[in-house]
């Protein structure tokens, strides 16, 4: 099996955002995006580099690229739900955005800026687990504002057979959520064939980690391996997985008596019982909210 996970985000940056794995990076980003924006090359402003990452978990891993057209993307591979994190996304990419500019240049200097969120748990109220979204005119339906584009890409709601992959980006999918099963000598010819995949299966099952880069992929994994844990645990006392995974899935840090006293507070700010559930994690029905 691959050595490394490639959702714990700190592996994710390391396996996508070197400059020696740039043509993994190229054909994973083309999956994701639609025809009109296909990249044919491109520059990384902030490869990998292990001095940057502090040892706290909280640090943001993404990974920021420009493409020949001078297009602008950042890329986030995001382990757990933060509160709010649909307004982090909307300022990560507003910063990228924004930061384009350097002094004596215009608003005509201004790029198309792309935001690329992988998410290890649901975030949208949307059945598809690869959405885009754009700015459009309501009574139209007209696309504006044309720079604007951001994607989410919500890995619990992937659930296609290795055997029934429609498209790229579900062969890329794939490969993040059932790593553990591959390696550089047992790559499924359904993955083989996808460009830079294989490759990609064969650096994450070959990837050396420093002793400092070790410790900082331990803790976080810690966190996936607590939440798989959990829905285990629940799943062996006969509980559906879908209702165990609806309650850990939008969890914040902390333990559930937290979280329950910060659903408490958003019920007497008159906050609806189903969007606390999403923020917090925190079934209504299973505890004094109702």
């Amino acid at each position: 099996m691959c050595r490394l996970n490639p959702r714990v985000d700190f592996a994710f940056k390391k396996l996508f955002g070197s400059e020696e794995n740039k043509d993994i990076l190229l054909p994973f980003l083309n999956a994701i995006l639609p025809p009109q924006d296909q990249i044919t090359s491109l520059e990384l402003k902030n490869p990998y580099n292990l001095k940057d990452y502090p040892s706290d978990k909280q640090t943001i891993l993404d990974i920021r690229a420009i493409d020949t057209q001078g297009r602008h993307l950042t890329i986030e591979m995001q382990i757990t739900d933060q509160l709010h994190y649909e307004k982090r996304a909307l300022f990560c990419w507003s910063d990228v955005y924004a930061k384009q500019l350097a002094q004596g240049q215009g608003y005509s200097d201004l790029k198309k800026t792309i935001g690329i969120h992988v998410l290890n748990f649901n975030l949208m109220d949307e059945e598809n687990y690869h959405n885009i979204y754009k700015i459009k005119n309501i009574q139209t339906q007209k696309v504006a504002f044309e720079d604007f584009q951001l994607h989410t890409i919500e890995l619990k709601k992937f659930s296609a057979d290795i055997s029934h992959l429609k498209t790229s980006l579900d062969r890329w999918v794939t490969f993040l959520t059932k790593a553990h099963e591959f390696s550089k000598n047992k790559i499924p010819k359904e993955l083989a064939s996808e460009p830079g995949l294989k490759k990609a299966i064969t650096v994450l099952d070959t990837l050396y980690l420093d002793e400092k880069e070790r410790d900082y992929y331990e803790g976080q994994l810690k966190w996936l391996r607590d939440e798989e844990a959990a829905i285990q645990k629940a799943l062996l006392r006969g509980e559906e997985k879908g209702k165990v995974e609806g309650r850990i899935e939008g969890k914040i840090e902390g333990r559930r008596e937290e979280r329950v006293a910060i659903a408490i507070k958003l019920k007497k700010a008159g906050m609806s019982l189903k969007q606390i559930q999403k923020i917090t994690g925190i079934n209504p029905k299973d505890s004094d909210l109702s």
